[in-house]
């Protein structure tokens, strides 16, 4: 019988996308399980990711060499979800994870291993390739991140990220929601409630919360701010009229839907023109500082509330 030969390092790279590979196919192509434990030894050229899946080379993994072991290790037909395919979809307001989801076919009968973390479905969906992988649409993705998120922060700014940049529709959310299992659903059916009611931003949101912490009167919310001859300035996420505050988030890495009014400057300029006391504030001041942004808004309204009004009109803006 003639011996099998093995394919070299460099032809064993070229045939395993990433670098990552079954021991069971290294096997198949004639290596011994000995001859592969060798070369995962910690002094060897390659390194075990997985029980059961390699790496050919003995560096730190990159976030697409993980993927590919998590595939490999969770077999045909899996795909990566979660938080990693969000990433891989654009999205960038996520959580700190290193561990990749994948989803599988629900007869399937591989468990969860290291950062590998496996999800069988009786809904499997048809999926989209990004570098070469096979990522879940990202409505399901998104939700599928959700369901083990903790924090309605943290789900609320994935998932206006992923509105605002034109990803993914709240509709097609919504039909995931409803589509998949219930628990963990409590956080991403509030923020897509918020969507629906109109929220603009999740920046939006933590300001409201912010305002209802402060003894500050309640502003209007969403105004659109024009001069005597009906001009438009600008717009303000909140406005105290009695007053002429004007308080801007600057939250456009968040912000639902089209840009702002092409009239607008959008910088507070037009409005610090028009006598109007602006204050602008970053949304991760509002999350991480809060206390100052109150002193800021409060400090702000006592010295608006020492000028003249300012001969403007304010409506509520309509939308985006």
């Amino acid at each position: 019988m003639s011996k099998v030969r093995v394919p070299q390092h460099e032809a064993l790279n070229k045939m395993f996308p990433g670098g990552i590979a079954a021991r069971a196919t290294l096997v198949a192509l004639g290596m011994s399980h000995s001859a592969v434990s060798t070369r995962c030894r910690p002094e060897g050229p390659w390194r075990r990711l997985i029980p059961g899946v390699v790496m050919l080379n003995n560096g730190p993994p990159t976030r697409y060499q993980l993927s590919w072991a998590a595939l490999t290790h969770a077999g045909e037909k899996a795909m990566v979800t979660g938080v990693e395919a969000a990433r891989l979809h654009g999205v960038k307001q996520l959580p700190n994870d290193r561990r990749v989801h994948v989803l599988i076919p629900h007869e399937s009968k591989v468990a969860t291993s290291g950062f590998a973390l496996v999800e069988r479905t009786i809904h499997l969906p048809v999926p989209v390739e990004i570098n070469g992988l096979p990522v879940a649409p990202l409505a399901r993705a998104l939700i599928d991140a959700a369901h083990r998120m903790d924090r309605l922060e943290d789900v609320r700014a994935m998932i206006t990220d992923a509105v605002e940049r034109g990803l993914c529709d709240p509709l097609e959310l919504r039909h995931e929601l409803e589509a998949g299992t219930t628990i963990g659903s409590a956080l991403p059916r509030r923020v897509i409630n918020e969507i629906d009611r109109g929220v603009r931003s999740a920046a939006e949101e933590w300001g409201r919360a912010l305002i209802e912490r402060s003894d500050l009167p309640e502003p209007e919310w969403n105004v659109e701010i024009r001069d005597r001859s009906g001009k438009l300035l600008d717009f303000a996420d909140a406005y105290w009229q009695d007053v002429g505050l004007a308080w801007e988030i600057d939250s456009h890495e968040y912000r639902i839907g089209p840009a702002r009014h092409a009239d607008a400057t959008g910088d507070g300029t037009a409005l610090a023109a028009a006598d109007v006391v602006v204050v602008r504030t970053l949304p991760s001041r509002i999350r991480h500082d809060p206390a100052a942004v109150i002193r800021e808004l409060r400090t702000a309204h006592r010295q608006a509330t020492n000028r003249p009004p300012p001969t403007v009109t304010a409506r509520p803006a309509q939308p985006r």
